[in-house]
């Protein structure tokens, strides 16, 4: 079988975007509609723009699945454009600070920033997201969960409860504009997001994700590809506008001394049953990972994106025609985007979750995945 992976490929205004997968056991029941929801999610949030309003997200899945189930060959994903407008589109001459304009331009030997900005969109998050999604129908197979919202927008910092259950947060974040399960403080970053956009502005925020009910022992410590706090940490930062990730307590172990960040360890035979396999921890600060590996800890995951780099106002930027100094050209965009940026965070790391999951469980089918996995949780337990 071979490795769980996937590519993707479009343009912003291209006919379509496209996520091709390949390495999902055949057997899988694949929930279209759980995948479309994750693309609405997407397009949802306070602070989105015009864009949002001509596209409705849904995937059209042209192969790889038949009669609702994975048989075990590449799966290929179409989410189709309405605003499919790449060839009339007008050129860009002025890059925009902090967007990839510049750079793609210099790179590709260019005065058009078009080209560049087509691929580097974060429109491209679709086919992610929906990447993401369909693997999820196999974590669910094996009771892992994954979760994301958001927890900063600027500078209003929501609480959240360690204890909340999965449910909790997931009903919590779903009634907030803004995505985020803390209520009083999603009210204050609408106030936010509500003022740059008053001053023509943008704003960004920081996301975390969390996991639950994943096995310990998902990664690995023996080369450092293959470590899974590296692999998350590189999905995570490839999103677009993302320009810092933590995992568990992050900077802040910097800052305290070895007694105070190590999550000191217990064994409690009544939860022998649960993903810890009965080793539980005082704290979590590790975030569930140490060494590169699931310890059986929820995973715990932030990401910080930068406000958006197209401006109402624009920027000073130069002609690269005329070397003159002019504002940067404006594309249709948002506001905020860190509601959206939850989601494709969400299901990046549910996609190299399940990549984790089928190298130390793999199989052709998902029968074979799941004895490969009861297997181990027998001898994990019986261990002596």
């Amino acid at each position: 079988m071979a490795a769980l992976d996937y590519r993707t490929a479009g343009e912003s205004h291209g006919r379509a975007l496209i996520a091709l997968v390949e390495g999902m056991p055949a057997g899988v029941t694949i929930d279209v509609d759980s995948i479309n929801a994750e693309l609405a999610r997407r397009q949802g949030g306070y602070g989105r723009g015009g864009r949002m309003k001509i596209e409705h997200d849904a995937v059209n899945i042209i192969s790889g699945v038949r009669r609702g189930v994975t048989i075990g060959s590449p799966i290929a994903i179409e989410i189709a454009n309405k605003d499919h407008r790449i060839d009339d589109a007008p050129p860009v001459h002025c890059p925009r600070p902090g967007h990839a304009d510049l750079a793609g331009s210099l790179k590709w030997l260019t005065t058009n920033c078009r080209e560049t900005l087509e691929r580097a969109s974060a429109r491209e998050t679709a086919s992610r997201v929906a990447a993401g999604a369909l693997t999820r129908c196999l974590l669910r197979e094996f009771g892992i969960d994954v979760i994301g919202y958001v927890v900063v927008i600027r500078d209003v910092l929501a609480s959240v409860s360690p204890d909340a259950t999965v449910d909790e947060l997931r009903k919590a974040r779903d009634e907030s504009e803004v995505y985020c399960p803390d209520a009083p403080a999603a009210k204050r970053m609408v106030e936010a997001i509500r003022q740059a956009q008053v001053d023509r502005d943008t704003v960004g925020g920081v996301v975390e994700v969390q996991v639950r009910g994943q096995p310990p022992g998902l990664g690995s410590c023996m080369r450092w590809q293959d470590k899974l706090d590296g692999r998350i940490v590189r999905v995570l930062s490839s999103i677009q506008t993302c320009k810092g990730v933590e995992i568990g307590l992050g900077f802040e172990a910097a800052r305290r001394s070895g007694s105070e960040v190590h999550d000191e360890i217990d064994f409690d035979p009544t939860h022998r049953e649960k993903p810890g396999l009965g080793f539980v921890r005082r704290s979590n600060n590790a975030g569930g990972l140490e060494g590169g590996m699931t310890n059986g800890e929820p995973i715990v995951l932030r990401a910080a994106m930068k406000p958006i780099s197209t401006l109402l106002r624009g920027l000073d930027s130069v002609n690269l025609r005329t070397k003159a100094s002019e504002r940067s050209d404006y594309e249709r965009s948002d506001i905020c985007s860190v509601p959206a940026v939850s989601v494709v965070a969400e299901n990046v790391v549910a996609f190299e979750i399940a990549r984790s999951f089928l190298e130390k469980f793999t199989g052709d089918t998902l029968h074979e995945v799941r004895a490969a996995y009861e297997s181990y949780l027998n001898m994990a337990r019986s261990l002596r």
